[in-house]
């Protein structure tokens, strides 16, 4: 595939050499773009070199081909490796005065930016702004890892190491290929382009939803959770990397859906938006995935100005009336028509009670809910929520286990239990859905 390898003028420059190779290892042509100033770095006869490519840094060479132009046209991906504060800036303000930032402004290929910078850089209100603006847009900024920086600073700022880059440009090529890469799900790894290749979900719909619903109280309230919407955009990329085409639907989200291939996104905020979205979509889909945390209860009534406190010393008595249960209601049209979604897989955040832990709560709720897959998560102020690592407990329903020669879903045996990232959760995930899509 054809990757655009930008450079700015950071002292992290060094590692991007190290990525540029792990990319050519796999056959990628890439084209390095370093700036200017990144020369001081690593020269430009390194580039060439590690590449097999010309490197300019120029918009005026290969004027005849237009180059700052049909780089960004012709780009698979597009990864900026430092990418500075300067360039985070330049890029948000749709510069072009280089042709790394020429070839930003014009490619519609998915853009990977991946920060290294002093901590106070990074933590500056500027720059939190430019990449919170960047992410709106659709282009991917990374986090920073925390550790050593320049000098004797500890801190967030440093560049990720190049084989995280290179895992997650992975994971963006196998979306970007779509049905003609290989996948392996349970690892959470994806291949080369392999004509043998049968991807496990080519040509199925998979709805997927993702954040948390608000529910507004007044003009300036809400009742909310604490959601990131990680999980369930993990699931979309890893169901698209399967060849499926993905309609995501996002609730409430810390981090922006990317602008990527094979993936439709549709936004909502409330549980009855989200109620309205999943019964058209999952209509005629292959596979519906409940990632998202919907509320159960919202305010029965809104009141149309801002909720005061008044001088009597009164507390507001808020009355909650229960939110449709959509999981269960999607199961049970499926199950009296005979159309919807072949595969539904529900997800149950759970803390556990007195009388019960989680993965016995989980059990009655699968059971209750009726749907083929049930994914727990145990959660908590510092469980789960926003976090990149997770743990989860995926339940089969008796009806599917017996499908599949596994028992009942009451048995311990049924239950697969996975600590990894988010994105290995959502291939061991999808690897279940697979196996049960007709």
């Amino acid at each position: 595939m054809r990757i655009v390898l930008g450079v700015s003028a950071g002292i992290a420059a060094y590692k991007a050499v190290l990525l540029l190779r792990l990319l050519r290892e796999d056959g990628h042509q890439v084209d390095v773009i370093p700036t200017p100033a990144s020369e001081q770095f690593i020269g430009r006869a390194t580039w060439e070199a590690l590449s097999g490519r010309e490197v300019t840094t120029s918009v005026f060479s290969g004027i005849d081909q237009v180059r700052h132009v049909r780089l960004g046209q012709e780009a698979d991906l597009v990864v900026v490796v430092p990418a500075t504060a300067d360039l985070l800036a330049r890029t948000r303000a749709g510069m072009a005065d280089d042709l790394l930032t020429t070839t930003l402004l014009a490619t519609e290929a998915p853009v990977l930016l991946v920060p290294a910078m002093h901590t106070e850089m990074w933590g500056n209100a500027a720059t939190a702004e430019n990449v919170q603006t960047l992410r709106s847009r659709g282009i991917e900024v990374m986090e920073p890892a925390v550790g050593r920086l320049t000098g004797k600073d500890t801190g967030p700022g440093r560049l990720p190491e190049p084989e995280d880059i290179y895992a997650r440009v992975n994971e963006l090529l196998a979306i970007v290929q779509g049905p003609s890469y290989a996948y392996a799900p349970l690892a959470g790894t994806f291949y080369a382009p392999d004509p043998e290749a049968q991807p496990a979900l080519l040509g199925r719909k998979v709805v997927v939803t993702a954040g948390g619903t608000r529910e507004p109280l007044d003009p300036v309230r809400y009742l909310g959770n604490r959601s990131s919407g990680k999980q369930g955009l993990a699931l979309a990329e890893t169901a698209a990397a399967a060849g499926a085409q993905v309609h995501l639907i996002a609730g409430i989200m810390d981090i922006p859906a990317p602008n990527l291939p094979h993936i439709a996104v549709e936004h909502i905020e409330t549980a009855a938006q989200l109620h309205a979205a999943v019964e058209r979509e999952a209509a005629d889909a292959d596979v519906l995935l409940m990632a998202a945390a919907v509320a159960d209860f919202r305010p029965a009534a809104y009141a149309a100005q801002k909720i005061k406190k008044t001088d009597d010393g009164e507390n507001p008595v808020i009355t909650l009336e229960r939110n449709p249960d959509i999981l269960a209601e999607t199961v049970a049209r499926r199950d009296s028509t005979g159309t919807g979604p072949g595969v539904i897989v529900g997800f149950a955040a759970e803390t556990g009670s007195a009388d019960a832990a989680p993965l016995e709560l989980a059990q009655a709720k699968l059971l209750r809910k009726g749907c083929d897959l049930l994914v727990l998560n145990q959660v908590g102020e510092n469980l789960v929520f926003g976090r990149d690592e997770t743990e989860i407990h995926i339940l089969t329903s008796a009806a599917r286990a017996a499908q599949a020669g596994e028992g009942s879903a009451e048995n311990a045996s049924d239950v697969l239990t996975l600590r990894g990232t988010k994105h290995e959760a959502a291939a061991a995930i999808i690897q279940r859905v697979t196996a049960y899509v007709v």
